[in-house]
């Protein structure tokens, strides 16, 4: 009969020829990272709890690095999560709760996610969290700005190697274009944006977040034609989220101002920013901005 492998009840005695070095060797030549750190941290009961506890840990911190990585590559400008996120601003449509928004089922049936209202009220939070969340469970995702988009969309098609940068964005099973609507694009930005999105239709989800309405998009593509075709690929397959409320940064500065003397003055500020006679030395316009 087979010998049942002995149980051992004292730490195994490490002898002097099996240095930490050596230890980092082995790792590196079984690719399984190195685990100099987890052999003192893992509490010892038995030969295999203490080996399989040591593996475990070794695949938690490769997820996470791997995590780390898919972050850093979709290009956020800053990490959100949906930590206390709040989401009664959101009107949400028939085809979609809340509940399968954050489990990303918009993604497994490939459809878009148009996200619009006024300024402030949350929606490249929700996008980039909703991103992030997407790089913690495989799908590939890319962020970038529509006017930054658009930038280097324009640079690389002088450059000849506007492909590369399509093909990047193509690859992903998320793609998120935020601020669609800040700045208006000049013809051929406008051109080379409605490209990147019409291979992403029916490819990949689209995560928009606009301040605009429909009915003003041709204010930035400046094409009646283009607007709608490109409106019509976006609305097909799906789900409009209305942002509605005050700006979540107005409301934090309004209560940082506190007082309600301070309250009107700011009001007052921000109703004549427009106006010619107010510039940078308005007095109030550093203090409460």
């Amino acid at each position: 009969m087979p010998r049942t492998p002995r149980e051992i009840t004292q730490p195994i005695s490490i002898r002097p020829e099996m240095s930490e070095g050596r230890l980092r060797e082995l790792c590196k030549e079984l690719r399984v990272g190195d685990l100099t750190d987890l052999v003192e941290e893992v509490e010892y009961e038995n030969r295999r709890q203490y080996l399989t506890e040591i593996l475990e840990e070794a695949l938690k911190q490769r997820r996470h690095r791997r995590i780390q990585r898919y972050i850093k590559r979709a290009g956020f400008p800053k990490v959100k999560t949906l930590d206390n996120y709040t989401f009664e601003p959101i009107n949400f449509p028939a085809g979609i709760t809340q509940d399968e928004l954050l489990n990303l089922e918009f993604v497994d049936s490939t459809r878009n996610l148009l996200m619009l209202g006024s300024v402030g009220t949350g929606k490249t939070h929700l996008a980039i969290a909703l991103g992030v969340k997407g790089c913690q469970n495989g799908p590939k995702v890319q962020f970038f700005r529509a006017a930054d988009l658009t930038r280097q969309l324009k640079k690389k098609h002088q450059k000849g190697t506007v492909d590369r940068l399509m093909k990047k964005i193509a690859d992903a099973d998320i793609f998120i274009l935020d601020e669609l609507g800040y700045v208006p694009f000049d013809k051929r930005g406008s051109q080379l944006l409605f490209n990147v999105i019409s291979r992403s239709y029916e490819q990949q989800s689209l995560i928009v977040t606009s301040n605009l309405e429909f009915g003003r998009w041709d204010e930035m593509f400046g094409d009646d034609r283009l607007t709608a075709a490109l409106v019509d690929r976006l609305v097909h397959h799906a789900h409009i989220l209305a942002f509605s409320g005050e700006s979540y940064r107005l409301q934090q500065a309004m209560t940082e101002v506190g007082k309600e003397k301070n309250k009107r003055r700011f009001i007052w500020w921000l109703k004549e920013l427009n106006q010619p006679k107010i510039t940078s030395k308005t007095p109030g316009c550093l203090l409460y901005f």
